[in-house]
Protein backbone atom coordinates (compact mmCIF):
# COMPACT_ATOMS: atom_id res chain seq x y z
CA UNK A 1 0.00 0.00 0.00
CA UNK A 2 2.12 5.08 -0.73
CA UNK A 3 4.05 7.04 -3.19
CA UNK A 4 7.26 8.93 -3.59
CA UNK A 5 7.56 12.48 -4.81
CA UNK A 6 10.05 12.64 -7.68
CA UNK A 7 11.19 15.86 -9.33
CA UNK A 8 12.16 15.91 -12.97
CA UNK A 9 15.83 16.39 -12.20
CA UNK A 10 15.86 13.18 -10.19
CA UNK A 11 14.15 11.35 -13.05
CA UNK A 12 16.93 12.41 -15.39
CA UNK A 13 19.85 11.69 -13.07
CA UNK A 14 20.25 9.34 -10.11
CA UNK A 15 20.12 11.33 -6.86
CA UNK A 16 23.67 10.50 -5.83
CA UNK A 17 25.00 11.52 -9.24
CA UNK A 18 23.33 14.90 -9.49
CA UNK A 19 24.19 15.71 -5.90
CA UNK A 20 27.82 14.89 -6.69
CA UNK A 21 27.82 16.84 -9.95
CA UNK A 22 26.00 19.80 -8.43
CA UNK A 23 28.49 19.98 -5.62
CA UNK A 24 26.08 19.87 -2.68
CA UNK A 25 27.53 16.67 -1.31
CA UNK A 26 30.98 18.24 -1.32
CA UNK A 27 29.81 21.37 0.48
CA UNK A 28 28.04 19.72 3.40
CA UNK A 29 24.37 20.34 2.55
CA UNK A 30 21.80 17.75 1.42
CA UNK A 31 19.40 19.07 -1.23
CA UNK A 32 15.85 17.92 -0.52
CA UNK A 33 13.59 16.48 -3.21
CA UNK A 34 11.33 19.53 -2.97
CA UNK A 35 9.13 21.11 -5.60
CA UNK A 36 9.01 24.72 -6.59
CA UNK A 37 6.52 26.43 -4.31
CA UNK A 38 5.84 29.59 -6.23
CA UNK A 39 4.76 30.15 -9.81
CA UNK A 40 0.98 30.34 -10.01
CA UNK A 41 -1.41 33.07 -8.95
CA UNK A 42 -3.75 32.36 -6.08
CA UNK A 43 -7.25 31.35 -7.14
CA UNK A 44 -9.33 32.82 -4.33
CA UNK A 45 -13.10 32.69 -4.81
CA UNK A 46 -13.87 35.38 -2.30
CA UNK A 47 -12.91 35.27 1.33
CA UNK A 48 -11.80 31.78 2.45
CA UNK A 49 -13.23 30.27 5.61
CA UNK A 50 -10.04 28.34 6.26
CA UNK A 51 -6.52 29.70 5.92
CA UNK A 52 -4.89 26.29 6.29
CA UNK A 53 -5.71 22.59 6.09
CA UNK A 54 -4.50 19.44 7.82
CA UNK A 55 -5.42 16.18 6.08
CA UNK A 56 -5.14 13.00 8.16
CA UNK A 57 -4.96 10.03 5.82
CA UNK A 58 -5.64 6.68 7.51
CA UNK A 59 -3.85 4.50 4.98
CA UNK A 60 -5.25 1.01 4.52
CA UNK A 61 -8.92 1.86 4.88
CA UNK A 62 -10.49 2.28 8.36
CA UNK A 63 -13.74 0.38 9.02
CA UNK A 64 -16.86 2.52 9.21
CA UNK A 65 -18.51 0.15 11.72
CA UNK A 66 -15.79 0.48 14.37
CA UNK A 67 -15.28 4.22 13.97
CA UNK A 68 -17.94 6.77 12.99
CA UNK A 69 -20.88 4.61 11.86
CA UNK A 70 -21.66 1.76 14.28
CA UNK A 71 -24.54 -0.58 13.52
CA UNK A 72 -25.80 -1.74 16.93
CA UNK A 73 -28.94 -3.43 15.55
CA UNK A 74 -27.08 -5.55 12.99
CA UNK A 75 -26.04 -9.15 13.75
CA UNK A 76 -22.61 -9.62 15.35
CA UNK A 77 -21.01 -10.80 12.09
CA UNK A 78 -21.78 -7.32 10.72
CA UNK A 79 -21.62 -4.98 13.72
CA UNK A 80 -18.55 -6.68 15.28
CA UNK A 81 -17.90 -7.12 19.01
CA UNK A 82 -17.82 -3.45 19.98
CA UNK A 83 -20.67 -1.29 21.26
CA UNK A 84 -21.71 2.21 20.24
CA UNK A 85 -21.32 5.08 22.70
CA UNK A 86 -23.00 8.45 22.95
CA UNK A 87 -21.13 11.48 21.66
CA UNK A 88 -21.29 15.13 22.67
CA UNK A 89 -24.01 15.52 20.02
CA UNK A 90 -27.43 14.17 21.09
CA UNK A 91 -28.52 11.24 18.94
CA UNK A 92 -25.12 10.69 17.31
CA UNK A 93 -23.10 7.61 18.26
CA UNK A 94 -19.53 6.53 17.54
CA UNK A 95 -17.84 3.22 18.30
CA UNK A 96 -16.72 2.69 21.89
CA UNK A 97 -13.10 2.50 20.67
CA UNK A 98 -13.15 6.29 20.14
CA UNK A 99 -14.20 7.77 23.50
CA UNK A 100 -12.10 10.96 23.26
CA UNK A 101 -13.23 11.59 19.69
CA UNK A 102 -16.86 11.04 20.71
CA UNK A 103 -16.47 13.72 23.38
CA UNK A 104 -15.50 16.19 20.65
CA UNK A 105 -18.19 15.33 18.09
CA UNK A 106 -19.66 18.81 18.58
CA UNK A 107 -16.65 20.12 16.69
CA UNK A 108 -16.98 17.62 13.84
CA UNK A 109 -19.00 17.03 10.72
CA UNK A 110 -19.13 13.33 9.80
CA UNK A 111 -19.94 12.18 6.27
CA UNK A 112 -21.38 8.66 6.54
CA UNK A 113 -22.13 8.17 2.85
CA UNK A 114 -18.74 8.60 1.20
CA UNK A 115 -18.33 6.32 -1.82
CA UNK A 116 -15.76 5.62 -4.53
CA UNK A 117 -17.14 2.30 -5.81
CA UNK A 118 -13.52 1.09 -6.07
CA UNK A 119 -12.13 -1.68 -3.85
CA UNK A 120 -8.42 -1.28 -4.69
CA UNK A 121 -6.08 0.64 -2.39
CA UNK A 122 -4.08 2.62 -4.91
CA UNK A 123 -6.83 3.59 -7.34
CA UNK A 124 -9.51 4.32 -4.73
CA UNK A 125 -6.79 6.18 -2.85
CA UNK A 126 -5.88 8.21 -5.92
CA UNK A 127 -9.56 9.10 -6.32
CA UNK A 128 -9.72 10.35 -2.72
CA UNK A 129 -6.37 12.18 -2.86
CA UNK A 130 -7.09 14.01 -6.12
CA UNK A 131 -10.87 14.21 -6.44
CA UNK A 132 -10.54 12.91 -10.01
CA UNK A 133 -11.69 9.46 -11.05
CA UNK A 134 -8.80 7.19 -12.10
CA UNK A 135 -8.74 5.63 -15.54
CA UNK A 136 -8.10 2.19 -14.00
CA UNK A 137 -9.61 0.51 -10.93
CA UNK A 138 -6.85 -2.11 -10.73
CA UNK A 139 -4.65 -2.56 -7.70
CA UNK A 140 -1.02 -1.43 -7.54
CA UNK A 141 -1.24 0.97 -10.48
CA UNK A 142 2.04 2.93 -10.40
CA UNK A 143 2.09 6.72 -10.68
CA UNK A 144 2.61 8.29 -14.08
CA UNK A 145 3.13 11.70 -15.66
CA UNK A 146 -0.52 11.59 -16.77
CA UNK A 147 -1.94 11.51 -13.23
CA UNK A 148 -4.07 14.35 -11.96
CA UNK A 149 -2.36 16.49 -9.29
CA UNK A 150 -3.16 15.73 -5.67
CA UNK A 151 -5.35 18.01 -3.56
CA UNK A 152 -2.23 18.83 -1.54
CA UNK A 153 -0.33 19.80 -4.67
CA UNK A 154 -3.17 21.90 -6.06
CA UNK A 155 -3.69 23.79 -2.81
CA UNK A 156 0.04 24.47 -2.51
CA UNK A 157 0.23 25.76 -6.08
CA UNK A 158 -3.00 27.77 -6.20
CA UNK A 159 -2.87 29.21 -2.67
CA UNK A 160 0.84 29.48 -1.84
CA UNK A 161 1.83 30.02 1.78
CA UNK A 162 2.47 33.61 2.80
CA UNK A 163 4.56 33.04 5.95
CA UNK A 164 6.54 29.92 5.11
CA UNK A 165 8.79 28.64 2.31
CA UNK A 166 6.66 25.48 2.42
CA UNK A 167 3.26 25.58 0.72
CA UNK A 168 2.12 21.95 1.07
CA UNK A 169 3.82 19.21 3.09
CA UNK A 170 3.34 15.44 3.28
CA UNK A 171 4.77 13.58 6.28
CA UNK A 172 6.10 11.33 7.79
CA UNK A 173 6.27 9.05 4.72
CA UNK A 174 4.53 8.45 1.38
CA UNK A 175 1.86 5.78 0.86
CA UNK A 176 2.69 2.60 -1.00
CA UNK A 177 1.35 -0.88 -1.62
CA UNK A 178 3.29 -3.99 -0.80
CA UNK A 179 5.94 -4.51 -2.00
CA UNK A 180 6.74 -0.79 -2.00
CA UNK A 181 4.67 0.17 -5.06
CA UNK A 182 3.94 3.93 -4.89
CA UNK A 183 0.36 5.12 -5.17
CA UNK A 184 -0.62 7.52 -7.92
CA UNK A 185 -2.22 10.82 -6.93
CA UNK A 186 0.33 11.93 -4.34
CA UNK A 187 2.25 14.61 -6.23
CA UNK A 188 1.93 17.23 -8.95
CA UNK A 189 1.02 14.70 -11.64
CA UNK A 190 0.97 16.16 -15.14
CA UNK A 191 1.66 19.64 -13.72
CA UNK A 192 5.16 18.53 -12.83
CA UNK A 193 7.57 19.61 -10.12
CA UNK A 194 6.03 23.06 -9.65
CA UNK A 195 2.98 21.37 -8.10
CA UNK A 196 4.72 18.68 -6.02
CA UNK A 197 4.01 18.87 -2.29
CA UNK A 198 7.12 18.76 -0.09
CA UNK A 199 7.68 15.22 1.16
CA UNK A 200 9.25 15.24 4.63
CA UNK A 201 10.42 11.77 5.58
CA UNK A 202 10.95 11.65 9.31
CA UNK A 203 10.17 9.94 12.59
CA UNK A 204 9.03 12.68 14.97
CA UNK A 205 8.78 10.15 17.81
CA UNK A 206 12.57 10.03 18.03
CA UNK A 207 14.32 12.10 20.69
CA UNK A 208 15.84 14.32 18.01
CA UNK A 209 14.14 14.49 14.64
CA UNK A 210 16.28 13.93 11.54
CA UNK A 211 14.65 14.96 8.26
CA UNK A 212 16.00 13.48 5.07
CA UNK A 213 17.44 16.23 2.88
CA UNK A 214 16.75 19.07 5.31
CA UNK A 215 19.59 18.71 7.79
CA UNK A 216 22.68 20.86 7.41
CA UNK A 217 26.00 19.16 7.98
CA UNK A 218 27.60 19.31 11.39
CA UNK A 219 29.05 22.74 12.15
CA UNK A 220 27.38 24.45 9.20
CA UNK A 221 26.67 27.90 10.63
CA UNK A 222 24.59 30.66 9.03
CA UNK A 223 27.70 32.51 7.82
CA UNK A 224 29.25 29.35 6.41
CA UNK A 225 25.93 28.46 4.79
CA UNK A 226 25.90 31.81 2.96
CA UNK A 227 29.52 31.32 1.89
CA UNK A 228 28.76 27.87 0.52
CA UNK A 229 25.71 29.10 -1.34
CA UNK A 230 27.94 31.61 -3.13
CA UNK A 231 30.57 29.00 -3.90
CA UNK A 232 27.92 26.50 -4.97
CA UNK A 233 26.49 29.06 -7.38
CA UNK A 234 29.88 29.55 -9.02
CA UNK A 235 30.33 25.80 -9.49
CA UNK A 236 26.84 25.16 -10.77
CA UNK A 237 26.65 27.99 -13.30
CA UNK A 238 29.23 26.29 -15.49
CA UNK A 239 27.56 22.91 -14.98
CA UNK A 240 24.09 24.16 -15.91
CA UNK A 241 25.33 25.91 -19.02
CA UNK A 242 27.01 22.70 -20.13
CA UNK A 243 23.96 20.49 -19.60
CA UNK A 244 21.20 22.92 -20.53
CA UNK A 245 18.26 20.52 -20.03
CA UNK A 246 14.89 21.62 -18.59
CA UNK A 247 15.53 19.39 -15.59
CA UNK A 248 18.77 21.22 -14.86
CA UNK A 249 17.09 24.57 -15.31
CA UNK A 250 14.83 23.63 -12.40
CA UNK A 251 17.77 22.76 -10.18
CA UNK A 252 18.50 26.40 -9.29
CA UNK A 253 15.02 26.64 -7.84
CA UNK A 254 15.49 23.48 -5.83
CA UNK A 255 18.76 24.78 -4.41
CA UNK A 256 17.14 28.08 -3.48
CA UNK A 257 14.34 26.13 -1.80
CA UNK A 258 16.85 24.25 0.34
CA UNK A 259 18.66 27.40 1.41
CA UNK A 260 15.40 29.27 2.00
CA UNK A 261 14.12 26.52 4.26
CA UNK A 262 17.33 26.33 6.27
CA UNK A 263 17.22 30.11 6.73
CA UNK A 264 13.48 30.38 7.49
CA UNK A 265 13.39 30.81 11.24
CA UNK A 266 9.78 29.98 12.07
CA UNK A 267 9.49 27.02 9.71
CA UNK A 268 12.85 25.61 10.73
CA UNK A 269 11.88 26.00 14.40
CA UNK A 270 8.58 24.22 13.73
CA UNK A 271 10.48 21.19 12.46
CA UNK A 272 12.46 21.04 15.70
CA UNK A 273 9.80 19.12 17.58
CA UNK A 274 12.12 18.58 20.54
CA UNK A 275 11.36 22.22 21.42
CA UNK A 276 7.77 21.22 22.22
CA UNK A 277 7.00 20.95 25.97
CA UNK A 278 7.07 17.35 27.20
CA UNK A 279 3.49 17.48 28.46
CA UNK A 280 2.31 18.59 25.02
CA UNK A 281 4.15 15.75 23.33
CA UNK A 282 2.66 13.30 25.82
CA UNK A 283 -0.89 14.48 25.06
CA UNK A 284 -0.55 13.39 21.42
CA UNK A 285 0.86 9.99 22.29
CA UNK A 286 4.50 9.16 21.82
CA UNK A 287 4.08 7.00 18.72
CA UNK A 288 5.04 8.04 15.22
CA UNK A 289 1.46 8.92 14.24
CA UNK A 290 0.75 11.09 17.26
CA UNK A 291 4.03 12.94 16.98
CA UNK A 292 3.46 13.42 13.25
CA UNK A 293 0.14 15.13 14.02
CA UNK A 294 1.92 17.35 16.53
CA UNK A 295 4.55 18.20 13.92
CA UNK A 296 1.73 18.96 11.49
CA UNK A 297 0.19 21.39 13.98
CA UNK A 298 3.56 23.09 14.45
CA UNK A 299 3.95 23.51 10.67
CA UNK A 300 0.41 24.89 10.31
CA UNK A 301 1.14 27.37 13.08
CA UNK A 302 4.35 28.39 11.27
CA UNK A 303 2.37 29.27 8.15
CA UNK A 304 2.37 26.13 5.98
CA UNK A 305 -0.83 26.17 3.93
CA UNK A 306 -1.56 22.42 3.87
CA UNK A 307 -0.09 19.49 5.79
CA UNK A 308 -1.04 15.89 5.01
CA UNK A 309 -0.18 13.34 7.69
CA UNK A 310 -0.20 9.76 6.42
CA UNK A 311 -0.69 6.90 8.87
CA UNK A 312 2.83 5.47 9.16
CA UNK A 313 3.82 1.85 8.79
CA UNK A 314 4.96 -0.16 11.77
CA UNK A 315 7.99 -2.47 11.64
CA UNK A 316 6.97 -5.59 9.74
CA UNK A 317 4.03 -3.97 7.96
CA UNK A 318 5.48 -4.68 4.53
CA UNK A 319 5.11 -8.43 5.14
CA UNK A 320 2.09 -8.49 7.48
CA UNK A 321 -1.35 -9.56 6.29
CA UNK A 322 -3.03 -6.65 8.07
CA UNK A 323 -0.73 -3.61 7.81
CA UNK A 324 -1.83 -0.08 8.67
CA UNK A 325 -5.69 0.01 8.71
CA UNK A 326 -5.85 -2.84 6.17
CA UNK A 327 -7.39 -5.27 8.68
CA UNK A 328 -7.99 -8.39 6.59
CA UNK A 329 -7.13 -10.40 9.70
CA UNK A 330 -7.91 -9.85 13.39
CA UNK A 331 -9.86 -6.66 12.76
CA UNK A 332 -11.06 -6.43 16.38
CA UNK A 333 -7.65 -7.06 17.91
CA UNK A 334 -5.80 -4.58 15.73
CA UNK A 335 -8.41 -1.89 16.24
CA UNK A 336 -8.59 -2.32 20.01
CA UNK A 337 -4.88 -2.62 20.80
CA UNK A 338 -3.11 -0.56 18.11
CA UNK A 339 -5.13 1.54 15.68
CA UNK A 340 -8.05 3.20 17.45
CA UNK A 341 -6.20 4.12 20.66
CA UNK A 342 -3.45 5.91 18.74
CA UNK A 343 -5.91 7.75 16.53
CA UNK A 344 -8.30 8.61 19.37
CA UNK A 345 -5.59 10.09 21.60
CA UNK A 346 -3.81 12.04 18.86
CA UNK A 347 -6.89 13.35 17.04
CA UNK A 348 -8.54 14.57 20.24
CA UNK A 349 -5.28 16.24 21.29
CA UNK A 350 -5.02 17.94 17.89
CA UNK A 351 -8.54 19.38 18.02
CA UNK A 352 -8.00 20.60 21.59
CA UNK A 353 -4.59 22.05 20.75
CA UNK A 354 -5.85 23.92 17.71
CA UNK A 355 -8.84 25.20 19.68
CA UNK A 356 -6.74 26.34 22.64
CA UNK A 357 -4.33 28.16 20.33
CA UNK A 358 -7.13 29.92 18.49
CA UNK A 359 -6.34 28.05 15.27
CA UNK A 360 -9.28 25.67 14.88
CA UNK A 361 -11.66 28.18 13.31
CA UNK A 362 -9.16 28.85 10.54
CA UNK A 363 -7.71 25.34 10.15
CA UNK A 364 -9.68 22.74 8.22
CA UNK A 365 -9.00 19.22 9.57
CA UNK A 366 -10.00 16.31 7.32
CA UNK A 367 -9.87 12.64 8.37
CA UNK A 368 -10.16 10.13 5.54
CA UNK A 369 -8.83 6.90 4.08
CA UNK A 370 -8.99 5.39 0.64
CA UNK A 371 -12.13 3.35 1.40
CA UNK A 372 -13.90 1.47 4.21
CA UNK A 373 -14.23 -2.20 5.10
CA UNK A 374 -16.73 -4.89 4.16
CA UNK A 375 -19.99 -5.03 6.13
CA UNK A 376 -19.40 -8.71 6.90
CA UNK A 377 -16.47 -9.99 8.97
CA UNK A 378 -14.52 -12.66 7.08
CA UNK A 379 -13.38 -16.11 8.23
CA UNK A 380 -10.08 -14.69 9.51
CA UNK A 381 -11.83 -12.23 11.79
CA UNK A 382 -11.07 -9.34 9.46
CA UNK A 383 -12.85 -6.99 7.11
CA UNK A 384 -11.87 -6.66 3.47
CA UNK A 385 -11.69 -3.73 1.04
CA UNK A 386 -14.90 -1.77 0.58
CA UNK A 387 -15.27 1.35 -1.52
CA UNK A 388 -19.07 1.28 -1.71
CA UNK A 389 -19.58 3.31 1.48
CA UNK A 390 -17.42 4.65 4.30
CA UNK A 391 -17.02 7.64 6.61
CA UNK A 392 -15.02 10.87 6.47
CA UNK A 393 -14.77 13.46 9.24
CA UNK A 394 -14.16 17.21 8.96
CA UNK A 395 -13.63 19.81 11.67
CA UNK A 396 -12.64 23.45 12.05
CA UNK A 397 -12.14 25.84 9.15
CA UNK A 398 -15.77 26.94 8.84
CA UNK A 399 -17.21 23.41 9.10
CA UNK A 400 -20.51 23.26 11.05
CA UNK A 401 -19.77 21.13 14.12
CA UNK A 402 -22.11 18.53 15.55
CA UNK A 403 -23.47 17.53 12.15
CA UNK A 404 -23.83 14.34 10.11
CA UNK A 405 -24.15 14.21 6.33
CA UNK A 406 -25.69 11.20 4.64
CA UNK A 407 -26.22 7.69 5.95
CA UNK A 408 -25.29 4.13 5.11
CA UNK A 409 -27.80 1.29 5.06
CA UNK A 410 -28.49 -0.99 8.04
CA UNK A 411 -25.48 -3.15 7.18
CA UNK A 412 -23.06 -0.29 6.55
CA UNK A 413 -22.71 -1.57 3.00
CA UNK A 414 -24.16 1.06 0.65
CA UNK A 415 -25.25 4.70 0.87
CA UNK A 416 -28.86 4.98 2.05
CA UNK A 417 -28.99 8.76 1.83
CA UNK A 418 -26.98 11.58 0.24
CA UNK A 419 -24.11 9.74 -1.51
CA UNK A 420 -20.91 11.82 -1.50
CA UNK A 421 -18.15 11.17 -4.03
CA UNK A 422 -14.49 12.30 -3.98
CA UNK A 423 -15.07 15.20 -6.42
CA UNK A 424 -17.66 16.60 -3.98
CA UNK A 425 -15.27 16.29 -1.04
CA UNK A 426 -12.39 17.85 -2.99
CA UNK A 427 -14.62 20.70 -4.18
CA UNK A 428 -15.64 21.32 -0.56
CA UNK A 429 -12.02 21.43 0.61
CA UNK A 430 -11.06 23.81 -2.19
CA UNK A 431 -14.05 26.06 -1.55
CA UNK A 432 -13.33 26.32 2.18
CA UNK A 433 -9.73 27.26 1.38
CA UNK A 434 -10.80 29.99 -1.01
CA UNK A 435 -10.16 28.14 -4.28
CA UNK A 436 -13.11 27.99 -6.63
CA UNK A 437 -13.73 24.42 -7.87
CA UNK A 438 -14.38 26.06 -11.25
CA UNK A 439 -11.06 27.88 -11.24
CA UNK A 440 -9.34 27.49 -14.59
CA UNK A 441 -5.63 26.85 -14.93
CA UNK A 442 -3.42 25.82 -17.84
CA UNK A 443 -1.54 22.56 -18.06
CA UNK A 444 2.02 22.36 -19.53
CA UNK A 445 0.47 22.02 -23.01
CA UNK A 446 -1.48 25.25 -22.41
CA UNK A 447 -4.82 23.47 -22.29
CA UNK A 448 -7.46 25.04 -20.01
CA UNK A 449 -8.55 22.82 -17.11
CA UNK A 450 -10.74 23.32 -14.05
CA UNK A 451 -9.66 22.35 -10.55
CA UNK A 452 -12.54 19.88 -10.15
CA UNK A 453 -15.00 18.55 -12.69
CA UNK A 454 -18.17 16.64 -11.89
CA UNK A 455 -18.28 17.58 -8.22
CA UNK A 456 -19.86 20.39 -6.23
CA UNK A 457 -19.14 21.66 -2.72
CA UNK A 458 -21.38 20.18 -0.03
CA UNK A 459 -23.92 22.88 0.76
CA UNK A 460 -24.43 21.46 4.25
CA UNK A 461 -20.85 22.58 4.91
CA UNK A 462 -20.19 25.62 2.72
CA UNK A 463 -23.71 27.01 3.15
Amino acid sequence: MGGQQFDSARRCFPRREWLRLGGLGAFGLSLPALASRRALAAAAAGRPRATSCLIIFLSGGPPQHETFDPKPRAPVEIRGPFLPIATSVPGVQFCELLPRTAARAHRMCVIRSMTTGIHSHSTSGSFMLTGHEPTSVAESVPPSARDWPSIAGAVGALRPAERSPLDAVILPEPIFNNPAIPWPGQNGGFMGAAWHPHLIRCDPSQERIEIEGLTAGSGLTEIRLDDRRSLLGQVDRQWHRALGSPAMAELDRFQQEAFDLLHAGSTRAALEIDREPLESRDRYGRGKFGQSLLLGRRLIEAGVRLVQVNWPREPGDTTAGNPLWDTHQDNAGRLKSVLCPQFDIAYAALLDDLHDRGLLDETLVVVMGEFGRTPTINAGGGRDHWGSVFSVALAGGGVPGGSVIGASDDRGGTPADRPVRPPDLAATIFQLLGISPDHEFRDPLDRPLTVISGGRPLQEIVG
